[in-house]
Order: C-alpha cells, then sequence, then structure tokens
C-alpha cells in the first residue's frame, strides 16, 4: 500500500527545484514527498541542521553540495545560494533544496523561492515538521494546552546581522501571548530574558532549552525566565536549540515520552512539579 502511495506522488522533473522541509531531526518525520525527492534528486543542496539519516536516503549517483549557515561561522552568502540553485536548474538537474524543519519558518525558503521565480525556473515547496513544534514534541512539551493557552507566537531570536531583532515588539508579546517559542535565541536569552520581564513577564515563569532536538545528541534544560542565563552557561548546552517561554513547559513532568522509554517514571500531575532539570 506505502508503494501505491508513493508511486502516484509528483516527480522530481529535470531542470526543477524542489525547497524541501527535512523536519527536526529523526528521519522518520521526513514526509513522503520528501523521501521519493530525495530518491529522485541529482542534486541535493542541503543545510547544516539537516540530519545525515536524511541523506541516505538519496540514490547513490545524487551529488551533495553543502550549504550550511551557522551564526558565527563561515558560511556561503544567501544570495550565492540561490542562484546555485537556479545554475543547477539550468544545467537539467533535478535539484533538492533540503532544509531542517520547514522552509518557509525561519528557513529562508521563501527568498529562496523568490530567486527562481525571477529566474523563471520551476519549483516546488514541500512542507517539513517545523523543529518549534515537532522539536518540542519529542521533549514533551505541547505548543498549545487546552487549560493553558489558546495563542502561541514563533521569533527569531537573531536577525540577518545576528543580533536580537529590533522590530520585535516584545511588549506586545510579552502581554499577549501566553506560549513563546523561539529560534535562534540561545545565544542572546540574556537579552531576550531581560526584555520579556521588562514587559511584564514574570522571573519565575517556566523556559525550557530543546538541544539536537529529535536527534539521539537531544538535551533539555528546564529553568526559569529569571535564571536562564545563568542555567545555560552552567548546563554547557550549545545550539542548535529551540527555547520555549510558558506554563506549557510544566507539562513535560507528565509528558516526556522519549524519558519515559527510558525509564522515567512520568508524573500524573504536572502543576505540582517545579524546579530545574537537565535531561
Amino acid at each position: 500500500m506505502l508503494n501505491s502511495i508513493v508511486s502516484h506522488l509528483p516527480a522530481l522533473e529535470p531542470g526543477t527545484v524542489w525547497l524541501v522541509g527535512a523536519g527536526p531531526g529523526d528521519p522518520g518525520l521526513l514526509t513522503l514527498l520528501a523521501a521519493r525527492g530525495l530518491a529522485e534528486a541529482d542534486v541535493i543542496v542541503h543545510d547544516a541542521l539537516v540530519n545525515e539519516d536524511c541523506l541516505r536516503l538519496a540514490h547513490p549517483g545524487a551529488e551533495l553540495e553543502y550549504a550550511g549557515k551557522r551564526g558565527g561561522k563561515p558560511s556561503a552568502k544567501q544570495r550565492d545560494i540561490s542562484l546555485r540553485l537556479v545554475e543547477l536548474a539550468r544545467a537539467g538537474k533535478r535539484v533538492l533544496r533540503l532544509k531542517g524543519g520547514d522552509p518557509f519558518v525561519f528557513g529562508r525558503g521563501g527568498e529562496e523561492a523568490l530567486t527562481l521565480v525571477e529566474h523563471n525556473i520551476p519549483f516546488r515547496i514541500v512542507p517539513g515538521i517545523t523543529a518549534g513544534i515537532g522539536g518540542l514534541a519529542y521533549a514533551g512539551i505541547p505548543v498549545t494546552h487546552r487549560e493553558i493557552n489558546h495563542a502561541v507566537t514563533f521569533l527569531t531570536g537573531h536577525d540577518s546581522s545576528g543580533i536580537v531583532p529590533d522590530r520585535i515588539d516584545w511588549e506586545a508579546i510579552g502581554k499577549g501571548s501566553p506560549v513563546i517559542v523561539m529560534y535562534m535565541a540561545m545565544k542572546h536569552i540574556a537579552q531576550i530574558s531581560a526584555n520579556l520581564i521588562a514587559a511584564g513577564r514574570l522571573p519565575s515563569e517556566p523556559v525550557a532549552f530543546v538541544c539536537n532536538a529529535a536527534t539521539g545528541a537531544q538535551q533539555v534544560l528546564e529553568t526559569t525566565l529569571g535564571q536562564a542565563t545563568e542555567a545555560v552557561a552552567a548546563s554547557g548546552l550549545e545550539p542548535p536549540a529551540v527555547v520555549v517561554v510558558g506554563e506549557v513547559v510544566r507539562l513535560r513532568v507528565s509528558l516526556d515520552w522519549l524519558g519515559a522509554l527510558a525509564g522515567r517514571r512520568l508524573q500524573p500531575d504536572p502543576f505540582r512539579q517545579s524546579g530545574q532539570v537537565l535531561a
């Protein structure tokens, strides 16, 4: 049945670019369409956060081109990456641009797609599971919970210059969003925490850092907004990480399903639990 479904999916045609989301890490979270594209691509241009196990789905003759962009490290310019996709497609290649998470969620997929439109290159968007949802789910933290929140805000912790974006209305977000999920925020958590506390968030509000989400190297740091900076420094953890602020973090003592598989005893009442845990 599965092979029958896959065989009826669109094919990656020569001279075409697919912008594909690889999900937060676990290759099992790839979509069927992403898997088909990987199997058909002549060239796979991939990001730093793509799990190498995903690349093993490529056919043996596929070329793998690294185009990762990591903060503070030498990396290709975005315009050069976009134009490389154009060059490969014009050469008649089946091109798959593989990005961690979802290409349209802080993944620069829109920028690359606009370049393809500019040069009349056919393309397809293949959404992926973004780390701000899937990565947190692997940590046992739901982004929404009926008894806690009816809204969630996703934001980036740094802009193209590498600093905290000055166009974010921290006061509005601090007052209006019960749960805040942040990408690329770990290195700037001191300023971000100060901004949120100044906007009215309590220093005691739960915060979690999920590092290397949905991989075998996943680690989760639970702390509070007021202690976040010191907790991160003491933990020794490094990006990539997804950061979540809000009462949903307390649910982890009950919903850490990966921890349960490893022997952790889950608690039926998460709101009786508190404290800082590195797991």
